[in-house]
């Protein structure tokens, strides 16, 4: 589901996670951003490329090695920038990093190498015929703002909103916060489902509103604690408690 303006999943257990979507105008600006580190890198090849053809640095087969090699490497340039980037910085490129955009799936999950992959090898389509004319036209009369590569692969583009002094929970190498414990018995743990909706949370948290995020995860504590008749006094912190919670059915799967 979408508005104007921003995106809505409904999770299993009936609670709506929210993400503010990326419109066309800092979308480009992402694209300019990383359009010019492409340039550069084209530039340092070109530069390589004039120093393998200089006469009499290498054999007239090693220049041809060569000068193979810097075609490659500027193909990649051109077609494996963003699939690669957005492959391992989860969603995100230089561009999209520095204008706080990120790739996600639209079931909200985040997006995969065959999701990466296929969305920009669309980018030929959406640049047809010319100023990406094919991908502005769509954007425009999509509620979610998609180009082609992004019905071809199901991903959307969103807004991340850093909050001040917290690490992303995007980020591969995160230093985990001690989880203090919460007075739940063995046998009154979460679900698989309400473990799945734990989990989105905290992948989507950091691109929140902090005052989204804060109601939202009011919401599914409530809901949890209600379940697990947790009082109030002993959750002070909802997402504390989530992810104690979460800490404490992980521990259990990990013993059976």
């Amino acid at each position: 589901m979408s508005s104007a303006d921003k995106l809505t999943i409904e999770t299993p257990e009936q609670t709506s996670l929210e993400f503010p979507l990326a419109g066309i105008g800092s979308r480009f600006l992402a694209i300019a951003l990383d359009l010019l580190l492409q340039i550069a890198a084209y530039v340092v090849l070109g530069l390589i490329a004039a120093l393998v053809s200089s006469v009499g640095i290498i054999g007239v087969m090693g220049k041809q090695w060569g000068i193979a090699i810097l075609i490659f490497a500027a193909f990649i340039v051109q077609f494996g920038y963003f699939a690669l980037f957005e492959t391992f910085w989860n969603g995100q490129t230089p561009g999209k990093r520095w204008t706080h955009l990120r790739v996600i799936q639209d079931s909200g999950r985040p997006i995969t190498a065959y999701d990466a992959i296929l969305r920009n090898l669309l980018r030929i389509v959406d640049a047809l015929p010319s100023l990406y004319a094919t991908g502005i036209v769509t954007m425009l009369i999509s509620r979610e703002n998609k180009r082609v590569g992004d019905y071809a692969a199901g991903t959307v583009v969103v807004h991340e909103k850093p909050l001040q002094g917290v690490s992303s929970i995007w980020s591969i190498a995160t230093v985990a916060a001690p989880v203090q414990a919460v007075p739940v018995s063995p046998s009154a743990q979460l679900t698989a489902d309400e473990l799945q909706l734990v989990e989105t949370f905290f992948e989507r948290r950091m691109s929140l509103d902090p005052e989204v995020r804060r109601s939202m995860a009011r919401q599914i504590a409530q809901r949890l604690a209600e379940r697990l008749n947790v009082p109030a006094d002993a959750r002070p912190d909802a997402e504390k408690f989530l992810e104690a919670l979460a800490e404490q059915r992980r521990s259990s799967a990990r013993f059976h």
